[in-house]
């Protein structure tokens, strides 16, 4: 029997490197330092009280937001596609709330089973218009895994296509990658992470804060002042649909 991967030490910190590369119909590329969380869904970090505000968990910034905690609001989302044995650990990677502002674009959880044996990732997507929608992939061993795109994230991108994810474990390394893929075989938009894990002690935080001041309003600022840049350069926009209903999202 294959043994279960090694989990990584959480809580933790990953400063990271956020890239997006688009092909067509313009080339353009963009690349913003900032950091995540990594941590167990039933064991949320606890901050001396002077540090709350740096981070802090809230189930309303995640799935529907009506959950009275994470784990609710993910078997919810978990039952809503059949799944009952991801009963076990599960590792979250996500911004906190900074300042009482939060903003994820990717939110990912890694489910496993209550031998420690890993049964699914959920990758929860936010856009800049408040909506929300969930993923459940199956990574094969190398952590990829392919899935029909559902939801309209980017004003430029309508919801034709697939994503193909490469979604591994972290552990000393953040390493992550989602492609967008259309039929005709073009691949417009690679966004990639990549990072290194620091443990979630009060000085790495500091650091972290430090260096990336308000890092979730900066995520937010950042992909608007790069919409305004690509409108510029003349990328028609797509009309937003309206948004798919989804079970499981209270």
């Amino acid at each position: 029997m294959t043994a279960p991967p090694r989990a990584p030490a959480v809580p933790a910190l990953y400063t990271c490197e956020v890239a997006h590369t688009r092909t067509h119909p313009v080339r353009y590329g963009l690349r913003q330092r900032t950091y995540l969380w990594l941590v167990d869904i039933d064991d949320l970090p606890r901050l001396p009280r002077l540090l709350r505000s740096l981070a802090r968990f809230d189930p309303r910034d995640h799935f529907g937001g009506r959950a009275p905690t994470l784990r609710a609001g993910l078997d919810a989302c978990l039952a809503s596609h059949g799944i009952g044995d991801a009963d076990g650990r599960v590792l979250m990677l996500t911004h906190a709330r900074v300042f009482g502002h939060v903003f994820n674009p990717l939110t990912l959880y890694w489910c496993h089973d209550r031998a420690g044996r890993p049964v699914c990732v959920v990758a929860e997507v936010h856009n800049t218009y408040g909506g929300r929608h969930c993923y459940l992939l199956r990574p094969d061993t190398h952590g990829r895994a392919d899935v029909a795109k559902e939801f309209y994230v980017s004003p430029f991108f309508g919801v034709e296509g697939s994503y193909r994810m490469r979604l591994p474990l972290p552990g000393e390394r953040l390493d992550l990658t989602v492609q967008l893929r259309h039929d005709d075989g073009s691949r417009p938009l690679t966004a990639t992470v990549r990072g290194s894990h620091r443990p979630a002690e009060v000085r790495s935080l500091l650091s972290a804060a430090l260096r990336h001041p308000w890092s979730t309003a900066a995520v937010s600022a950042g992909i608007r002042r790069h919409g305004i840049r690509l409108y510029l350069k003349g990328l028609p926009v797509r009309p937003r649909p309206v948004p798919p209903t989804q079970e499981g999202m209270l």
